[in-house]
């Protein structure tokens, strides 16, 4: 059985369920930092925001990549359709540019004020573990689905190859943001190809210098290459504080608080 012979939206729906268990059971067995606050209380938010997010985008947008991939694919549209390529080259370069372009996403929701509004609610998560991957404003899910579609669009990337990185982003995202201990020499091999949670824990900083860096998703490449990577938080993984500095307090980050954080005045974001 291939992928595309199940629906896509059952197996995502499959494999987020089975990982979104495994990892917190891993992080339940072996966590990287104690927690700050009771887990059911963070998880209740960071789910129904999850819930959220799907039901908005479905309203709002109801064409997926997915759906679009496949339409582009029967009409033969595109700009792979020009190139002499094909099977699992496709796929795999199809792979590297939409990570690339997350990368970039991210990066542009972090420097432009209108997009960092939106982006911030994520930050604001007091821990990090597994659910906090799947805690983003449903207008930045909204918006980071319209920047898919049209590079699914322009590319006219294979279905296949759009369902895989779908899967992946998710996968990666749960796993980069799971309160995992990793053995330090496994850590240190595995970021030379994949985000691990100590280097994406650094992103979460509320020092803004380590905040601004460790972008990436899947790859842990493009860090190196732009100049963004940081390998280490200032004040040590164990004594680093994660969060934004003027979002500390439970009581600020309710579920309608949250929602209505694009809203709220910006600091300026100073660089310590």
């Amino acid at each position: 059985m291939t992928p595309l012979s199940l629906q896509p939206d059952t197996l995502r729906l499959a494999v987020f369920v089975i990982l979104f268990t495994a990892l917190a059971v891993c992080e339940h067995q072996w966590p990287r930092r104690p927690l700050t606050l009771a887990k059911p209380g963070r998880w209740r938010i960071n789910l129904a925001i999850t819930g959220l997010d799907t039901l908005f985008t479905r309203l709002l947008l109801p064409l997926a990549p997915f759906g679009l991939a496949v339409q582009l694919e029967a009409n033969g549209w595109g700009l792979f359709r020009l190139l002499p390529l094909s099977g699992w080259l496709e796929v795999l370069l199809s792979l590297l540019l939409l990570d690339l372009l997350i990368y970039g996403q991210h990066r542009l929701f972090h420097q432009w004020p209108l997009f960092w509004r939106l982006h911030r609610m994520h930050h604001t998560d007091l821990d990090l573990d597994v659910s906090s991957g799947t805690r983003f404003h449903p207008i930045e899910i909204l918006l980071s689905l319209l920047i898919k579609l049209t590079a699914v669009a322009l590319l006219g990337i294979s279905p296949l190859a759009i369902l895989l990185f779908e899967i992946l982003l998710n996968a990666t995202s749960m796993f980069s943001h799971a309160n995992l201990r990793l053995p330090l020499p496994l850590d240190r091999w595995l970021r030379l190809v994949v985000v691990t949670p100590d280097m994406h824990r650094v992103h979460h900083s509320v020092i803004i210098r380590e905040t601004d860096s460790n972008f990436g998703f899947n790859l842990p490449w493009w860090d190196r290459l732009f100049g963004t990577y940081t390998a280490q938080p200032r004040d040590g993984h164990d004594g680093m504080r994660i969060g934004l500095a003027q979002w500390q307090r439970p009581d600020q980050l309710g579920l309608w608080s949250l929602l209505r954080m694009p809203l709220a005045p910006l600091p300026r974001r100073r660089r310590p």
